[in-house]
């Protein structure tokens, strides 16, 4: 008699589960899912969005359409708030934000109105490697003159907890650079424009996106051209395989500790995720319509025709970097204050 209930009810919790994923198959027909980038049009940001946004619909049940819109601002946080706070939880919104904000969240800004745990992850494109530039027109090549120059450097930035803003910002407490961090731009296009026009000396962001978007002014000539000088791992590109590495020039075992834990984030770059509450079915729906897209030949052949470096990341493994994010050390936290602390005059 228990073995037939047994058997009754794991009959029964197939046919739900059966029931669950065919309602999530059939949902996505006709319908339209945005994809929410924090970031301005020109951006690796955007760029990733847009390429995956023109693949993922062929492997998503019903075929649905991709709709890709940007919500700038604070390097992100808007959209990034957005999702958490305001954005329809029904499986048709993808929010694209910076990662780096999942720890601005463990340092305990209150500007980071979400929980991270909570999101749907959907999976990541791509990890993450910080690297920093400066144009040709500041007389600096190498982070040899970098340090040994006495006049302020500003770094563009879209704002606080972006790779911009905060990369500078640890290279000045742990190496003793003096960049001068110059917020308030959109994206990566605003930034590159401000360094043709002079209004900033470089900037430190992704190199996966910087071998994209910054193409134009690597390959530049005089004045006009955009030069690697520092790199967080090493890479196979010629423009950079031979750069100091950033963990090897840190000093002090206190100072490594808190950047290996901020460049953490680096490990899902790009993000993709729905807002909480989404239903599980749907998600997962989503998700295994990003793994197929990663490796679809025809969007692996788009992404290397964009010099668009996919590292495909899991959402059950972003869960995981994220779980592990949101556990840093009381150490670790007391040394990455000065992100979200500011300096007094």
């Amino acid at each position: 008699m228990k073995a037939k209930l047994l058997l009754s009810t794991i009959v029964v919790g197939f046919v739900l589960l059966a029931t669950a994923q065919l309602s999530a198959d059939d949902f996505y027909k006709g319908k339209t899912i945005r994809f929410v980038v924090g970031l301005a049009p020109g951006g690796g940001y955007d760029l990733s969005a847009r390429t995956v946004g023109r693949h993922i619909g062929k492997h998503i049940p019903g075929n649905p359409t991709i709709v890709v819109e940007n919500m700038t601002g604070a390097g992100s946080l808007i959209a990034a708030n957005y999702t958490y706070n305001s954005a329809k939880p029904d499986g048709l919104f993808v929010g694209i934000w910076n990662s780096a904000l999942v720890l601005r969240q463990a340092l305990g800004d209150k500007a980071m109105r979400f929980d991270a745990r909570k999101f749907g992850w959907v999976g990541a494109p791509t990890v993450g490697t910080p690297h920093c530039s400066i144009m040709a027109h500041t007389g600096l090549k190498t982070l040899k003159d970098v340090l040994a120059t006495d006049r302020e450097i500003k770094m563009g930035s879209t704002g606080p907890g972006s790779t911009y803003d905060d990369t500078p910002k640890i290279l000045n407490q742990t190496i003793g650079t003096k960049f001068k961090v110059v917020s308030g731009y959109e994206g990566t296009g605003p930034i590159l424009v401000a360094m043709r026009r002079k209004e900033v000396d470089g900037g430190c962001w992704g190199w996966e996106s910087a071998r994209t978007t910054g193409r134009a002014l690597l390959d530049a000539k005089g004045d006009d051209k955009l030069i690697p000088f520092l790199i967080h791992r090493r890479e196979p590109d010629p423009e950079v395989k031979d750069l100091p590495l950033i963990p090897e020039i840190i000093k002090g075992e206190d100072n490594l500790s808190a950047y290996n834990t901020w460049v953490g984030t680096f490990e899902f770059q790009r993000p993709f995720m729905v807002p909480p509450g989404t239903p599980k079915e749907r998600l997962q729906v989503l998700r295994k319509g990003f793994a197929d897209t990663m490796k679809d030949p025809e969007f692996i052949a788009e992404a290397k025709k964009s010099k668009l470096e996919i590292t495909y990341v899991s959402g059950e493994e972003v869960d995981k970097y994220v779980t592990k994010v949101l556990d840093v050390t009381p150490r670790a936290k007391e040394l990455l204050a000065f992100l979200i602390t500011k300096p007094k005059k």
